[in-house]
């Protein structure tokens, strides 16, 4: 998990997108830059992240949860494991982070990207503080839960900020939510907001129109992604049959029912509304006719 400052906070909101670009790039490019290193993988990496913007109070804390498999690709066709659970030193991942980000805000600056930020010497008072405090990479391997940490991720990539479930009562003048207090041993607690202040809150993560909250990187990126899964399957001498292939191909795609949870949906068809047909103006020849 790569975390931004909350420092930043304020930047987010004068220019997400370009904030939220940047951050992308700078935690792929860590992760590739350390994968490409001959003296750890010295391969080609994958990455899927997902961008998280709020806490459970629905405070701004901008996040992006990654999920990296275990081992690189070379350029020889080998595929190299890590080491151990972990691929890559949290100090060192979190240094060179935060060094390639500060970067690519200071380039953002200059090109002029960062226009709405217009306070004299705050971009580089700004900067030059972030250089000189720690930032917070987290790094945890889930080589027993992939299922469950694919799914806490799955369930954030369309709902924003906060669920109806979170929500316990609501009145003209105030909302009542529930949420977990990290910070104390993850305990449940309520938390009464203002309906100006919940509403305030709420549309702090909704995103510019068209940035994707979801990427993909490396191997996994849509475009190389089948041909890269089938050199790595070849790689680890995992061997898929045509019939599995043919099957998995051929599959139709299930939805989960909302109301049981079951994947009972089950598409059979699609309708295309028919468009109807526009009426012309009649020829100058039917015109004489009708005349």
């Amino acid at each position: 998990m790569f975390t931004l400052p909350h420092s930043l906070n304020g930047w987010v909101q004068l220019h997400p997108e370009v904030i939220y670009r940047r951050l992308f790039q700078s935690a792929w490019q860590t992760l590739r830059t350390f994968g490409r290193d001959p003296k750890r993988l010295g391969g080609e990496m994958g990455m899927s992240a997902v961008l998280h913007t709020w806490g459970q109070n629905l405070s701004q804390h901008v996040h992006l949860h990654c999920l990296v498999p275990g081992g690189a690709l070379g350029d020889d066709g080998i595929w190299r494991e890590a080491r151990s659970h972990y691929l890559f030193p949290v100090r060192a991942l979190s240094r060179h982070f935060r060094g390639n980000l500060v970067s690519a805000l200071r380039e953002a600056a200059t090109s002029g990207e960062l226009h709405r930020v217009t306070r004299p010497g705050d971009v580089d008072d700004q900067l030059n503080t972030l250089m000189a405090t720690e930032w917070v990479v987290y790094s945890k391997d889930c080589l027993e839960h992939t299922d469950t940490v694919v799914r806490y991720l799955a369930r954030y990539t369309r709902q924003i900020a906060i669920s109806n479930a979170r929500i316990l009562a609501v009145d003209d003048h105030q909302v009542t939510l529930c949420y977990k207090d990290y910070r104390d041993r993850d305990r449940r607690k309520q938390l009464v907001l203002a309906g100006e202040e919940f509403v305030r809150g709420f549309l702090l993560h909704v995103l510019p129109k068209g940035l994707m909250r979801v990427r993909h990187y490396g191997f996994l990126a849509n475009r190389c992604r089948r041909r890269r899964l089938t050199e790595i399957r070849r790689a680890l001498a995992v061997e898929t049959t045509p019939e599995a292939d043919t099957a998995a191909n051929d599959a139709e795609p299930t939805y989960t029912c909302r109301h049981c949870g079951q994947p009972t949906l089950r598409v059979i068809g699609t309708l295309i509304p028919l468009r109807p047909k526009r009426s012309r103006p009649p020829s100058h020849r039917e015109q004489r006719y009708r005349a």
